[in-house]
């Protein structure tokens, strides 16, 4: 806009300069018109001057400032000074024509020109800008409902028509990509679900008839140590599933139950249970309530896998310490050193130490589970002791 604005003013001016010397060399020829004719020197200050001279001179156009009285100052004038013979006499002629007046027009064109382009510019914007958000309004809308598409929903997602076709064919894509991603999510929850239910069964029959094995007949040692060692085996596959069963859904967000609960009266309750069955002493320090809202379900299973996972790894049958403490709880267990992945802590069927026969998911879920409700767990070693704590807030 600049540039043809600067190239407007120089266009202008270069008109208006070439109308002022056509107009200066008009009143020229009309002077020596007059002169040929009568003889008679006209003289109109500061417009026209006419003077008789002794010899002929050279042609000058130049600007120049006169002093205007009936303005009382100095005015800029256009000035074009020439010499003729006529009638045997030579004449200097000179004619002046003000500019001020053009250079105002020329300014005022400018200025209107700027303003009209300033006008267009916000109509425009504004005319594309409310074409724009009508043009886009189905699409964002769309997103929206995109954004708010839950697998685990019966309610189809509901998408605003438009005329544009690449929408529309965005729609019908988007449409039909979503029932067949609902549709093998759906499948695939219900093979998991049959899978793990069906496991269970024949999984419950071979552990019962094992024990009924170790419990009635006469084993040797050998035959006992290898049935005991299948048992512990079904065992840990049947909570395997279990467990893998509790992250998909985790995953899969079926847990829509929120109540507001006291998460350290749960502990308590864990403590206890565990202190029932457990050859290491649990003990509760700084007995702080800290009320969380998440599903009663879920925070049991958060209480038994940090304090199950604490006696699995205590060493020298040593005391586990578990702090309510603020926002935070943590429990506590010995340990010679600190771990050398902690960073792989969380993921899947992964064991520091293959001594220890664990599912490897317990953690696994802890951190899903606080994931889903936005808690924070962390791990430290200090003091000989491995430190899992869990933020609330």
């Amino acid at each position: 806009m600049w540039v043809s604005t600067i190239a407007l003013y120089f266009y202008l001016h270069s008109i208006l300069q070439a109308e002022v010397e056509e107009e200066l060399r008009s009143t020229e020829a009309r002077i020596e018109t007059s002169l040929s004719k009568n003889g008679a020197i006209y003289q109109l200050h500061p417009v026209v001057e006419v003077a008789q001279v002794p010899e002929m001179g050279v042609e000058m156009l130049k600007d120049t400032l006169i002093y205007d009285p009936s303005q009382d100052e100095l005015e800029e004038f256009r000035e074009l000074s020439t010499y003729s013979a006529i009638n045997g006499k030579n004449y200097k002629i000179t004619v002046r024509a003000l500019v001020v007046e053009s250079r105002d027009i020329l300014i005022a064109i400018v200025l209107s020109y700027l303003v009209m382009i300033l006008v267009v510019f916000v109509f425009l914007f504004y005319l594309n800008r409310s074409g724009n958000q009508r043009l886009w309004r189905p699409f964002f809308k769309n997103l929206e409902q995109m954004k708010k598409f839950s697998l685990t929903s019966e309610k189809p997602i509901s998408l605003v028509d438009s005329d544009i076709l690449e929408f529309s064919e965005l729609n019908t894509e988007i449409s039909t990509l979503t029932d067949k991603v609902r549709s093998d999510y759906k499948n695939l929850k219900q093979y998991t679900e049959d899978v793990s239910h069906e496991m269970q069964t024949p999984l419950a029959i071979i552990q019962a008839k094992i024990e009924n094995v170790i419990n009635g007949d006469i084993l040797d040692d050998r035959q006992f140590e290898h049935l005991t060692s299948i048992l512990k085996d079904i065992q840990r596959l049947t909570q395997m599933t279990k467990r893998l069963t509790l992250l998909t859904k985790i995953e899969n967000n079926q847990f829509p139950n929120v109540e507001k609960l006291d998460i350290t009266r749960q502990m308590e309750e864990t403590v206890q249970n565990f202190n029932d069955v457990s050859a290491i002493s649990i003990k509760l320090e700084n007995h702080h309530q800290i009320w969380v809202e998440m599903d009663p379900y879920l925070a049991a299973i958060v209480c038994n896998n940090l304090v199950s996972n604490a006696i699995k790894h205590a060493c020298d049958k040593k005391d586990i310490i578990v702090k309510a403490h603020m926002d935070k709880i943590s429990v506590a267990n010995c340990g010679t050193s600190s771990l050398r992945h902690p960073e792989s802590l969380y993921n899947r069927f992964y064991r520091e130490s293959e001594t220890v026969k664990s599912t490897g998911l317990g953690l696994a879920i802890v951190k899903r589970i606080c994931d889903f409700y936005g808690f924070k767990i962390s791990y430290n070693f200090e003091h000989g002791m491995h430190n899992f704590s869990i933020d609330f807030a």
